[in-house]
């Protein structure tokens, strides 16, 4: 009975697999080693959930709900993010369940409802219909069977488990392998700690006037103008006043889409290109503290500056807390310090974070480092309601139907400028020289808007700007992973660093 289960579960999870999208081939034109590696799985999997349960066809059931439910947070995360599911996905489970405004609109209030009603009748029904075998942990019955499948997928799995060679491109390894032998293979890669030697750094050279620096990896945030020229060029008014100002601006190619902001801020801190990441470019920070990475952060510490993060929301999220010490920060202020900080929408409002930072810089002792991530554009931005009112004050002309989320989005779009405005002025009355660094971590996901205004090509938008003039710099497109170096060495090298102030205000 075990093993007729387990052969019929094993046909169906095949069949199960010709749901993702996109579609994978058929199975037959994998590698063979693809094909063993999942039925290896796919029979362990039978074998400890029969030995657990003592129902095979049970058993059958939920490992072939497990292998559906993949295949439909797969193809949500497609459709959203434009990546298939990974096995460091498995991760934002639990996240879901801490955090289920973050993820289950994206999947779905009705999907997920409905999973999880399918989820709980399968366990009345396999329970109530399927008794228990009798004597299931005895050799000659049950156990026998079991034993026998958990050594064939061990078998399968010792045999041609190693030996994959990704590219971590998902989509294609995925085609070559199918699905269960990609999570197999990511998993197994990950078992190789990070490792960033400190020669990333070794060209840099500080400023001799030790400039407090201030980074902000502002949520979604890119110009949005580009996508529809009926949008108010002020939106983003302060933004154009900094650039023209900037040492260096541009368009910036970042390793993530509409979500997963780790990829970028990692990016960013450490120096490192996906290609330097392996497996570790979809979370760096899911194994960072077994290995060893140097960052601009660490540089500065090493150089007397004091290192903190601000970001309104728990430190725990993505493991912050314990990894930011291990990046070189001194300090990290989450959302425990907001507590009655103004929100605007469903999150802490950015001119709350330019405040903090005035506060910050008001009582430096030493060079200051400030690594802002804000939180006030994240989405769902559909969870959100449009407001006609807004659309004489963001649009020149309007938009076409279906693009309620882009008004959403350029509400919040319009305080991320106002906050680039609050820390322009604030940094000109700094006494100390001071740089700004500001930057969007990936582009927001609309995809109603994209289907009515076709999608952007995923690049955002940086500067570097200082609070003593250098000249003005010709726009320049950049990877994020160079950006931190361009700020510490002075945006545009070649420039001059000549003392005064700056005047004027921002257009």
């Amino acid at each position: 009975m075990v093993l007729a289960a387990a052969g019929a579960g094993l046909l169906l999870s095949f069949a199960a697999l010709a749901l993702l999208r996109p579609a994978l081939p058929p199975p037959w034109r994998w590698q063979a080693r693809g094909i063993a590696v999942h039925a290896g799985l796919w029979c362990l999997a039978q074998a400890l959930l029969t030995l657990m349960l003592g129902r095979p066809w049970f058993a059958m059931a939920l490992a072939l709900a497990l292998v559906m439910l993949i295949v439909q947070v797969s193809n949500a995360k497609f459709h959203s993010l434009r990546e298939p599911f990974v096995f460091q996905d498995f991760e934002y489970f639990t996240d879901a369940i801490r955090h289920p405004r973050l993820y289950i609109p994206f999947l779905g209030w009705w999907k997920f409802a409905a999973i999880a009603a399918a989820v709980l009748a399968a366990l009345v029904v396999g329970l109530w219909l399927e008794p228990a075998a009798a004597g299931r942990f005895a050799l000659d019955g049950q156990l026998a069977e079991v034993l026998l499948l958990a050594g064939g997928g061990l078998g399968l799995l010792m045999a041609f488990g190693r030996g994959g060679s990704p590219s971590y491109e998902p989509g294609p390894d995925m085609a070559r392998t199918g699905l269960l032998a990609s999570l197999w293979d990511y998993a197994l890669a990950e078992r190789q700690p990070l490792m960033l030697p400190a020669t990333t750094w070794a060209g840099v050279t500080l400023p001799a006037e030790r400039p407090d620096f201030v980074v902000v990896q502002s949520e979604s945030f890119f110009d949005a103008r580009r996508l529809f020229p009926g949008i108010r060029p002020e939106v983003l008014g302060e933004f154009d006043g900094l650039r023209r100002e900037a040492l260096a601006w541009g368009q910036l190619h970042v390793p993530a889409w509409g979500a997963n902001t780790v990829r970028s801020e990692f990016a960013f801190l450490s120096g490192a290109a996906a290609e330097q990441l392996g497996v570790h470019r979809f979370n760096p920070y899911r194994q960072l503290l077994r290995g060893e990475v140097a960052t601009a952060v660490a540089v500065l510490k090493a150089a007397g500056y004091r290192t903190v993060c601000i970001h309104p929301y728990p430190a725990s999220f993505y493991g912050r807390d314990r990894i930011y010490p291990h990046l070189g920060f001194d300090e990290f202020i989450d959302i425990g310090a907001f507590a009655t900080a103004e929100r605007y929408g469903p999150y802490v409002a950015d001119r709350a974070l330019a405040a903090q930072v005035e506060a910050m810089l008001a009582s430096a002792q030493q060079p200051l480092f400030v690594f802002v991530i804000t939180m006030e554009n994240h989405g769902p931005l559909h969870l959100e309601k449009a407001d006609a009112a807004d659309h004489p004050a963001l649009y020149s002309q309007a938009p076409p139907a279906g693009c309620d989320d882009l008004t959403v989005y350029l509400r919040h779009l319009r305080n991320a400028d106002r906050m680039a405005g609050q820390l322009r002025r604030m940094l000109l009355a700094h006494p100390r020289p001071a740089r700004l660094c500001w930057y969007g971590d990936h582009v927001p996901i609309m995809e109603q808007v994209y289907r009515c205004l076709g999608a952007p090509s995923g690049v955002t938008d940086y500067l570097i700007w200082s609070n003593r003039p250098v000249g003005t710099a010709a726009e320049s497109t950049l990877p994020l992973h160079e950006l931190a170096a361009r700020l510490l060495a002075g945006g545009d090298s070649g420039m001059p660093d000549q003392s005064g102030e700056r005047g004027g205000q921002a257009g």
